[in-house]
């Protein structure tokens, strides 16, 4: 297993796994992931914040980071963070804990970059997925209520989240 930063040549690859993860929300929740912009992607593999984890040549799990998250995290975006967005997982390799990977790789990474947490949040509230990211070391903060989500992705509008941190 290695983590490595996503390239230009994974692009098709991201939109697939965010393609099976919108369709597996779609039959469990009501708020899904839209259809994210190809730009968004290119700009976070262009400035080294979206990763991969391969697993024998294949590209098991998908995730991007900002150091800078404001509309979700209001006031506490000033806190020293790792924001950690839109993980995919292949079906191929699911069940190997992958989030758990991510979670000791970001300690390492938030440390590296001066950061004193690791942060993340879901749209909605969502029990199962509060349960398992808390299984994963993080604390679940609660829900928040989305002020401004001008320029934030279409399943932020009008959306309340589920805050979770890790301190590192």
């Amino acid at each position: 297993m290695e983590i490595q930063n996503s390239t230009l040549n994974d692009i098709e690859e991201i939109f697939r796994l965010y393609k099976i993860a919108t369709d597996f929300q779609k039959t469990r929740f009501t708020v899904h992931w839209p259809e994210f912009e190809r730009r968004l992607v290119e700009t976070e593999i262009a400035e080294s914040r979206q990763w991969k984890i391969v697993i024998n040549d294949q590209i098991a799990c998908v995730w991007a980071t900002t150091f800078s998250d404001p509309k979700i995290w209001g006031e506490r975006n000033s806190d020293p963070a790792v924001y950690i967005h839109r993980i995919a997982t292949n079906p191929d390799f699911r069940g190997q804990n992958l989030v758990q990977k991510i979670v000791e790789w970001g300690k390492q990474y938030a440390l590296t970059n001066g950061k004193k947490f690791i942060r993340l949040d879901t749209v909605g509230d969502n029990p199962g997925l509060i349960s398992y990211y808390t299984k994963c070391g993080f604390d679940f903060l609660g829900l928040s209520k989305l002020k401004d989500t001008a320029g934030l992705p279409a399943h932020y509008n009008n959306a309340t989240v589920s805050l979770f941190e890790m301190g590192v």
